[in-house]
């Protein structure tokens, strides 16, 4: 039977309430799809089909989940299944858990957990919520120097089934402080006999307890490793934060930029989950804000009344020149905001950024305004179309420099450069290329249309 088959078959005996086949099926499929079936089912039979599947598939299908999913199906378990739950998570996984519940509910949980478990747990949530420290997971592999290749597999296999992952085997000292890292993959290549130390060069990566999430992102971007050390500052071993974790923060802080980047503040949830009421409380705030703004723009359309009714061509064009400058600032708070997150950016080079959005926003000013001269000239004349070019490039250069100022400004004061969000910069563009594009014809035709 085929993958999509096996899902469809599963999918469709959930629906039939066919447990006891779906238990022996289950262990066929990834976590992940578990989880896509789960989420298809009505509310009553999610539970059964949770307590259908075998621990361990259960507990790894649980960090699949939703958090709001998660704390449905914990309320409906019984204690000795939420005790077996708890227990087969992985810890790092089992920490993001805590992370997101209610205070009381935590410690109901905590209460739940074995004195091992217990003491684990309040360890990692005792660092700071952000930290490096809550994605790790204390469960590794480590060796020490002064073995033989031979001795250091063997100390591997005691500790690989507790060990979230082996494909990085730590060397630490005495004293447990982190020495230097060795692939599994080169131990098992290398003679049984050969004394470790050899093997070694000191050259290693390593994250800080109480780095930021981001840290362990960027880092691991950089060296392209799945598995990250994580020490004190003394430099003692603590745990690793994997590729899957780092992935997740990953996800949520780009899914963070998206929603600001749209005026919305972020959700802490899926979008068919997010009731009405959370959506339009997550979107009216800005947009009002937004409302207050253009304003301005219509104040300077009416400033320029008695010119418009002179000469009515000149709103042929308004919108396609505004649109133009906003499209443009846009363009550059996109490059800026994506450029100061991966750290190609810093304040320092706000005036080389400048230097290089002038150049380029002239260019695609004098493109643009090429185009458009022609559409103004046989529409309207060689007037208008004078003025729609020169205010093309006007608008497109100051638009330009406006989203690539922004970012600048709000880092600066100690925001988040990604609420340089598109609909922002598109109406301080929208205000300046109204006065601009209405202030210049006024210059050139004013005299034209009061007939001077």
């Amino acid at each position: 039977m085929t993958s999509q088959n096996l899902l469809q078959d599963i999918e469709r005996r959930a629906q039939l309430k066919q447990w006891a086949q779906i238990k022996e099926r289950a262990t066929q499929l990834q976590p992940a799809d578990v989880a896509d079936i789960f989420a298809r089912l009505d509310a009553p039979s999610r539970v059964l089909f949770f307590r259908s599947l075998p621990r361990q598939l259960a507990a790894d299908t649980f960090s699949f989940l939703p958090e709001e999913e998660q704390a449905a199906l914990l309320v409906q378990m019984n204690e000795q299944e939420t005790r077996n739950l708890l227990s087969d998570l992985s810890v790092d996984d089992r920490t993001e858990l805590f992370e997101e519940l209610p205070a009381a509910a935590t410690q109901k949980l905590l209460n739940q957990l074995p004195a091992e478990d217990r003491k684990e747990a309040l360890m990692l949530l005792g660092y700071p919520e952000g930290s490096v420290a809550r994605l790790m997971t204390p469960d590794f592999a480590s060796v020490h120097p002064d073995m033989s290749v031979g001795e250091a597999l063997e100390a591997v296999r005691r500790q690989a089934p507790d060990s979230e992952t082996i494909n990085m085997v730590y060397v630490v000292d005495a004293g447990g402080r982190l020495v230097d890292e060795i692939r599994l993959r080169r131990l098992i290549l290398t003679a049984p006999d050969r004394p470790l130390a050899e093997l070694l060069d000191g050259s290693f990566r390593a994250l800080k307890a109480f780095d930021p999430e981001d840290e362990a992102v960027s880092l691991m971007k950089r060296t392209g490793l799945f598995a990250l050390p994580v020490t004190d500052a003394e430099g003692v071993l603590l745990g690793v934060v994997t590729a899957d974790d780092v992935l997740d923060v990953a996800v949520e802080g780009a899914t963070e930029d998206i929603h600001k980047g749209g005026a919305i503040k972020p959700l802490d949830m899926g979008y068919l989950q997010a009731p009405l009421k959370l959506l339009y409380t997550r979107r009216i705030s800005w947009l009002v804000i937004l409302v207050f703004m253009n304003i301005f723009s219509g104040a300077g359309i009416a400033h320029f009344e008695e010119l418009i009714e002179s000469v009515v061509a000149l709103v042929f064009f308004l919108p396609l020149l505004i649109d133009s400058g906003g499209n443009s600032g846009s363009q550059a708070a996109t490059l800026v905001i994506r450029a100061m997150a991966l750290g190609e950016v810093t304040l320092r080079d706000y005036l080389r950024v400048m230097w290089r959005e002038m150049r380029v926003g002239i260019a695609l000013g004098l493109s643009m305004a090429a185009a458009v001269f022609f559409v103004a000239l046989w529409r309207s004349g060689p007037e208008v179309a004078q003025v729609v070019a020169i205010s093309m490039v006007c608008i497109v250069v100051l638009g330009s420099l406006v989203g690539m100022s922004l970012p600048f400004i709000l880092r600066k004061f100690g925001q988040d450069p990604a609420s340089a969000s598109a609909p922002l910069v598109t109406s301080v563009a929208d205000i300046l290329g109204v006065l601009i594009y209405l202030g210049i014809a006024s210059a050139l035709l004013g005299p034209i249309a009061t007939g001077e």
